[in-house]
């Protein structure tokens, strides 16, 4: 009879190697050799009668059995990580904490913060992926993101840790051409530096429930360039305060229509551990609502 033992014989090697993207990084994480991990993996190939690994002098790649495979197992190994760091103490939390994040959050804000949450926690190491598409936390190995917006019914656990305000803002040089709006109808005469998202504009939302979809010449995914556009005067931008609040206090952008009240946007923290967060996971959850909540302010 086949001992846990003995299935389970390589599993680690092979998570880590896809993981790290090849046996010499596995190596590294394992502490170990590549010879020996890549040894490992074969072995384990050899018990389960199929090739998990496609071996290259160029890349490492998975069979469509590793893809299944990996899938299966590495929530699994994850789990038995999770488990140890459930009961460790706050002040001795360590481990690896993977995080996703929109660009203008984890850009503008939580690489800023960082260092500040990482010395509080020396054993803690912090992987920040920035980017506005939407991970496959359990997929992709992720152990939580941060969201913007009303969330999807996706069947992960969520926390609201914020409300964002949203502004309006253009340029003087801007203003100064085209002159300032008079009314929300007045936007339409407008030119705006459109939000894309899925290939069309994002409307522009009041507090008051009115909502216009803004004329434009120039649009864009990434709200780092609409600021950029709108400092060189190109339009109106639609973006969170925090992310304009010292071109608006240096006056390199000024505010449109700052008597039409918006509505704020929620900042969701989603993850897939249930209700029992690890250690290192909650930490980083407070981390953040406390820090976002003097922006909601």
């Amino acid at each position: 009879m086949t001992t846990i033992l003995e299935k389970t014989a390589g599993l680690v090697a092979f998570v880590r190697t896809v993981d790290a993207g090849s046996f010499h990084a596995a190596s590294r994480l394992l502490g170990s050799s590549p010879s020996a991990v890549s040894k490992s993996v074969a072995r384990l190939e050899r018990r389960l009668g199929v090739r998990l690994v496609q071996r290259s002098t160029r890349r490492l790649g998975l069979t469509s059995e590793g893809i299944a495979y990996y899938e299966r197992v590495a929530p699994l190994l994850r789990a038995l990580d999770d488990a140890e760091d459930i009961v460790q103490m706050a002040d001795t939390a360590r481990g690896l904490l993977r995080v996703t994040a929109p660009v203008e959050l984890g850009r503008g804000l939580i690489a800023s913060w960082a260092q500040h949450f990482l010395s509080q926690h020396s054993e803690l190491k912090l992987e920040l992926s920035v980017t506005d598409r939407h991970a496959d936390l359990i997929r992709e190995g992720y152990d939580m993101a941060v969201r913007i917006g009303d969330l999807s019914d996706t069947g992960l656990v969520a926390r609201k840790i914020a409300n964002l305000p949203i502004v309006l803002v253009a340029a003087p040089v801007y203003i100064e051409r085209l002159g300032q709006p008079a009314s929300i109808d007045g936007l339409q005469d407008h030119h705006f530096i459109r939000h894309q998202m899925a290939g069309r504009p994002y409307p522009v939302t009041f507090a008051n429930g009115t909502q216009i979809v803004p004329n434009g010449r120039f649009d864009t995914d990434d709200g780092g360039a609409i600021r950029q556009a709108a400092l060189a005067g190109a339009g109106i931008a639609h973006l969170m305060q925090f992310a304009v609040q010292d071109d608006l206090d240096a006056g390199r952008l000024v505010r449109i229509l700052p008597g039409a009240a918006m509505p704020t946007m929620p900042v969701h923290i989603v993850h897939a551990f249930g209700r029992q967060l690890p250690v290192r996971a909650r930490l980083f959850v407070d981390f953040l609502a406390g820090r976002m909540a003097a922006l909601s302010k």
